[in-house]
């Protein structure tokens, strides 16, 4: 009873856009409980695009594609898919009319090319489009195999999977239940450690536990698959209690979260504010901080402070600390923090400063250190910290896991804070 999900496009192949239909048809499916084993994109070719759909029909219930429903020459779909079975195209004059009004009522010409997206196998039925000209299909060309195909824009996309294949997928009996997922997010702790932490729950059947990693954090997806949401709550509920007793602080948050709206929450809920300070991040810190709504209710802004000379005239750091220290340093950093937490007249504060790549290193100070300073109200009081991520990783992955070290120090001082 499984589905699968074909996209087309050789725009999609050349990296040229995100396939945001596949994901966002998946987490559809996840809500739906409908079993998704496989995705496959596939280019404007004729020939392997009849091959993709003629394997599919071998392996699932349901084809869902996107893509290629268009007027234009390298639109192969609807084409591809009824000569994958030998099956002729007819035109459907219910929606050649369609067509024909939409474009006359958008002020748009008609042209003869529009005429194929009136084209479908014969015996299909039209999945009806509100908002454009492409309409999609339902058709079951094999006993036991229907395939579903939508435009690839994804707005027309998702308004014919609300407005009918939704309702398809219930009355074909497809949609059983519900898969409910939750995402716990860590910092500090490696993906294979992790793993090791977790190993026993990582071989649960129903919930399923999944570790993935990116970008310094690794995520524990939990899903639970049942008749109702309540059900499936209740088989994910004591599985995240466990993980969450195991991990400890390390993991900051769930689903939506990040660790710089973890911060805002806690300081938002402390009535306490906070400054940042950088250097060889570029504004990342106050750009992470930025995205959160809501975020000048506790964060007053920062300072981008790259040469001495800024640190000196911005920040108030001293031309004797950074001769002395050198401006990668715990003092310097420290020396940063003080100095926005002042200007700015916050409770908190947090800078960094390092030296990101690819050149600037020497063999005491080598790219990829980077020091990390916190600066806050007592008990918390002020300390700094020297990172090494190493050069290898590159100039961005540095900048970016040191916005995520300094947030994610900034939470468990705050933490000890409130637990004091």
């Amino acid at each position: 009873m499984s589905a699968e999900l074909l996209c087309i496009g050789t725009e999609l192949l050349l990296g040229d856009i995100l396939n945001g239909n596949a994901r966002w048809l998946a987490q559809e499916l996840a809500s739906l409980g409908v079993p998704h084993h496989r995705q496959e994109v596939v280019g404007d070719n004729r020939e392997r695009l009849m091959a993709a759909v003629r394997e599919a029909s071998q392996r699932c219930r349901v084809l869902i594609t996107t893509g290629g429903l268009g007027p234009t020459a390298d639109d192969l779909t609807t084409e591809a898919i009824a000569a994958a079975f030998a099956v002729p195209l007819v035109e459907l004059p219910e929606v050649w009319a369609d067509i024909q009004a939409k474009l006359g009522a958008w002020g748009k010409p008609v042209a003869a090319s529009n005429r194929r997206q009136a084209l479908l196998p014969q015996g299909a039925s039209v999945l009806p489009n509100p908002t454009g000209t492409a309409p999609g299909m339902i058709w079951s060309p094999v006993s036991g195999f229907t395939i579903l195909t939508f435009p690839g824009v994804p707005s027309e996309m998702k308004t014919m999977w609300r407005n009918t294949a939704v309702a398809w997928l219930r009355q074909a009996g497809l949609a059983e239940g519900l898969f409910l997922s939750r995402r716990l997010h860590v910092w500090g702790i490696g993906e294979s450690l992790l793993a090791e932490q977790v190993a026993d729950l990582l071989a649960l059947p129903n919930p399923t536990v999944a570790p993935y990693a990116g970008g310094g954090q690794v995520t524990l997806r939990i899903t639970a698959r049942g008749i109702d949401s309540a059900s499936a709550q209740a088989l994910l509920a004591p599985v995240e209690r466990e993980i969450r007793d195991r991990v400890g602080a390390a993991c900051f948050g769930a689903d939506g979260e990040s660790l710089a709206s973890v911060v805002l929450a806690q300081l938002l809920e402390r009535g306490q504010t906070l400054a940042v300070a950088e250097s060889c991040t570029g504004g990342g810190l106050g750009a992470a901080l930025a995205a959160v709504p809501g975020a000048s209710e506790s964060w007053h802004g920062g300072v981008i402070a790259y040469a001495n000379a800024a640190k000196e005239e911005l920040l108030g750091v001293s031309a004797d600390l950074l001769e002395r220290w050198g401006a990668v340093s715990d003092p310097v950093a420290l020396a940063m923090a003080e100095g926005v937490r002042q200007r700015l007249g916050t409770d908190w504060a947090v800078a960094i400063t390092g030296i990101a790549g690819p050149g600037g290193g020497t063999s005491e100070k080598p790219v990829g250190l980077v020091h990390v300073a916190v600066v806050g109200p007592e008990p918390a009081g002020s300390w700094s910290e020297g990172l090494r991520f190493g050069a290898s990783r590159g100039r961005q992955a540095i900048q970016a896991l040191s916005v995520g070290e300094a947030l994610n120090r900034l939470r468990l001082s705050l933490g000890k804070c409130n637990s004091t």
